[in-house]
């Protein structure tokens, strides 16, 4: 690496940026996998909350729409009821958290729930990982 003092303002300004630019995109590729992380454990604690030990789940959604009430007044948006469901589907279709790919977000999860084929709901999330 050349020494800082000889080079001129456009190159330093293209080499901040550069590492600006990259630091922004591991910040993001962090925050995404620790979110879908935190999505997982949530629908994993609201499936077996509702299983309360038992293999089939005997729930209503007044489960769903008073956590989502709670957790909305604690934590702000993103907690709705159809939120929450989406965050039960994900564990539920997805039981291994060593499945996951850090290659997909939240929103590549949710178009992957709206698969039914699970074969081919497997394959997509294959080939994006």
């Amino acid at each position: 690496m050349p020494n800082i003092s000889t080079y001129n303002y456009e190159t330093l300004k293209h080499n901040l940026k550069t590492i600006l630019s990259k630091g922004r995109e591991k910040a993001y590729t962090l925050v995404n996998s620790v979110l879908v992380e935190t999505y997982w454990s949530v629908g994993k604690y609201i499936v077996e909350f509702e299983q309360n030990g038992d293999i089939k789940a005997e729930y209503g959604k007044e489960l769903l729409t008073k956590l989502s009430k709670d957790l909305t007044l604690e934590y702000g948006k993103g907690f709705s009821r159809s939120n929450l469901f989406q965050m039960r589907a994900f564990y539920i279709k997805f039981p291994k958290i060593q499945t996951l790919s850090d290659k997909l977000n939240w929103s590549h999860y949710i178009e992957i729930l709206k698969i039914d084929d699970e074969l081919y709901r497997l394959l997509k999330n294959t080939k994006k990982g």
